[in-house]
């Protein structure tokens, strides 16, 4: 790809690892950024991330080819119209948020529609900020464009480019249907987990028992209960309609649940769970279709010194190579499960073969 001049408003979490994963694969990429503390910015340019650093949102970003708006969405629109006042053709204006018909609003009433093609990339950590920033957040992961109805076929296509060098996997929605979608796979999720973790607490005994005692199946349900207040606040106001859909629908589901404990529904129960297990294990470790594939594999290890470096050397020595090896944190499974992630089915395969064949215990998928 040519060189280009990206812009970036605001560095947090999102904002920060897109820079540092442009950056990582294009060096010689030209990066500006504005960010309302000067002490991230400093650190972003001292990394050799941000070639040149603004001290607001100004004409030194008419030079962009790409403006991402990475601050909150209510922060992102005030920026707007001054963004319009610099904006050139062929520039792409896009931000990274969770929910996309409030900003496509937006971006109608400031008549900047002929450049915007709004972005979620769907990853993340319940840590937020620049300082958790990392050059392979990306990884994987799909990232969803919701181009207007105005914008350039071309600008659309050169984005998906750029999202698909950046090794993650482009998507291409309606704003509604995507933000449907999010409120189903990812915001009622978070109410869910935050709700349960407050009910636990204001249910705590004197000597904080049910929090002493709070392991496993509690801590992976609930661990998206750490994320940024404000951006789920801001989230939940921005995705109201479709969070209120999904969330009625989830108290009506939990109202059934409610009766056939009540009736001691057997088969009602045991077909609660038996439906949602067969439906989870249908999810597929990598996405179908022409989106490109992932292949990876979780593996129990013992929790000692060495243990990943033993993995990785069994499979280094036969000829098989790790695209991305680390500690899944969100486990479903035994403690110490290890995450790897292959080039190829190929590689994958001979890697199961491998590891079961040195006694490990190897789940395909999660």
């Amino acid at each position: 790809m040519k060189q280009k001049t990206i812009g970036f408003v605001s560095l947090g979490l999102i904002g920060g690892s897109i820079a540092k994963t442009i950056k990582r694969i294009f060096p010689d990429y030209r990066l500006i950024a504005y960010n309302r503390s000067q002490r991230v910015l400093d650190q972003a340019v001292s990394e050799g991330i941000i070639d040149v650093p603004c001290d607001g949102v100004d004409s030194r970003f008419s030079e962009c080819d790409y403006i991402f708006l990475c601050a909150p969405v209510s922060v992102n629109v005030s920026y707007l119209p001054v963004i319009k006042s610099f904006i050139r053709p062929g520039t792409i204006l896009t931000d990274v948020g969770s929910t996309k018909s409030d900003i496509h609003e937006q971006i109608r009433a400031a008549g900047l529609e002929d450049f915007f093609i709004g972005g979620h990339p769907m990853t993340g950590s319940e840590k937020t900020g620049y300082q958790n920033a990392t050059a392979y957040l990306l990884e994987n992961a799909y990232y969803i464009l919701t181009p207007t109805s105005s914008v350039s076929r071309d600008l659309v296509a050169d984005y998906e480019s750029l999202v698909g060098s950046l090794g993650a996997l482009p998507m291409i929605l309606d704003c509604r249907l995507h933000d449907y979608a999010t409120a189903a796979v990812s915001h009622l999720p978070h109410l869910i987990a935050a709700s349960l973790v407050n009910l636990v607490k204001d249910g705590d005994t004197e000597d904080a028992l049910l929090k002493t005692i709070a392991a496993g199946g509690f801590k992976d349900i609930t661990r998206i209960a750490s994320s940024s207040p404000d951006m789920w606040q801001q989230i939940c106001l921005t995705n109201r309609d479709q969070i209120q859909t999904v969330l009625l629908r989830y108290i009506n589901s939990l109202k059934q649940i409610s009766r056939s404990l009540e009736e001691k529904d057997a088969q009602a129960l045991y077909t609660l769970f038996d439906t949602a297990g067969e439906y989870r294990n249908s999810i597929s470790v990598g996405p179908k279709g022409s989106i490109r594939k992932t292949y990876e594999i979780y593996c129990d290890i013992i929790d000692e010194s060495g243990a990943i470096a033993t993995i990785a050397t069994i499979l280094a020595t036969n000829g098989i190579s790790i695209k991305n090896i680390g500690i899944v944190h969100n486990r479903e499974f035994e403690e110490g499960v290890l995450h790897i992630a292959f080039y190829n089915e190929t590689a994958r395969e001979q890697a199961v073969e491998m590891l079961k064949r040195h006694r490990y215990t190897v789940y395909e998928r999660m």
